[in-house]
């Protein structure tokens, strides 16, 4: 059956800001074939997972828009192929809930596997990479890439520099009877630290060499500061929440206004964490 292009849908609908305008065609695929006859179609194209760590622009996307929904998990003893549309926090759930460490600290990120991996997603000390064995990536033809040809960094991965898109992942864990409990934990925290019930993208600025973004925001007293409907959260400092209705411009104006005073203040530059789309 070929792909069903529809019309009439807002990028905001798949952001966790609640932040976007009109897509120019979307298309859900829920299997690895049906992201591959997507992917070569002939638009621009935009891979969208759970909508964090993304400012979709207030003028929309002029191509095509794919939501990523391939989700599977073949385990293997310790190890685990998933789909890259699979959640990522429920893999933190399910990985823990079998003994099996590595992965706890994804419980609670707002994404999906592939986006994880696609931006070495991390917390609490670890990252996506210091688990993967392996990833499946299709450019035109599939690919895999073992961990060993990948070079990662801090919440950067090579994808980031190819077109194409992740298919899926393996990770290899390892066992550890106190997972759940870690994992339960690392949950609980992020309940009291973070506005998990406020419309925001995750953490907006990476954490400079040395220091904590969020503490330098803090120190510098701009929780609460606020442009249009876009605020800087009063619980977790380098957090903005969209509390009235906020445009991708009320954030980027924000963002601007804090590295400014941040600047100003402690003589550190700040740089966005989250990943700004262009509308084509």
């Amino acid at each position: 059956m070929p792909l069903q292009l529809q019309k009439n849908r807002f990028l905001s609908e798949f952001s966790t800001f609640g932040i976007g305008g009109p897509i120019r065609y979307f298309v859900e695929v829920s299997s690895i074939e049906e992201m591959e006859e997507a992917y070569l179609l002939d638009f621009p194209k935009l891979i969208l997972g759970k909508g964090s760590n993304c400012l979709f622009p207030d003028e929309g996307f002029d191509g095509l828009a794919i939501l990523n929904k391939i989700d599977f998990c073949h385990w293997n003893e310790n190890e685990v192929t998933v789909g890259s549309g699979h959640s990522f926090s429920l893999l933190g759930v399910q990985t823990a809930r079998k003994g099996l460490s590595g992965l706890e600290f994804a419980s609670g990120i707002p994404a999906t596997v592939g986006g994880a991996v696609w931006m070495n997603a991390g917390a609490n000390g670890r990252e996506t990479c210091d688990s993967l064995k392996s990833v499946l990536f299709f450019d035109g033809a599939r690919r895999e890439y073992l961990r060993s040809e990948l070079s990662f960094s801090y919440r950067t991965s090579p994808f980031q520099q190819m077109k194409g898109t992740i298919l899926s992942a393996t990770f290899a864990l390892q066992s550890f009877p106190e997972a759940r409990k870690s994992q339960l934990q690392i949950v609980e925290y992020r309940m009291k630290t973070q506005p998990l019930k406020e419309k925001s993208a995750g953490c907006i600025f990476r954490n400079p060499p040395g220091h904590s973004a969020g503490a330098l925001i803090d120190k510098c007293g701009l929780k609460g500061v606020a442009v249009g409907g876009a605020k800087v959260s009063e619980i977790h400092a380098n957090f903005i929440v969209n509390h009235a209705s906020a445009s991708a411009s009320d954030v980027k104006e924000l963002i601007r206004l804090v590295q400014e005073k941040v600047f100003e203040q402690t003589g550190v530059h700040l740089e966005p964490e989250v990943r700004m789309i262009h509308a084509k």
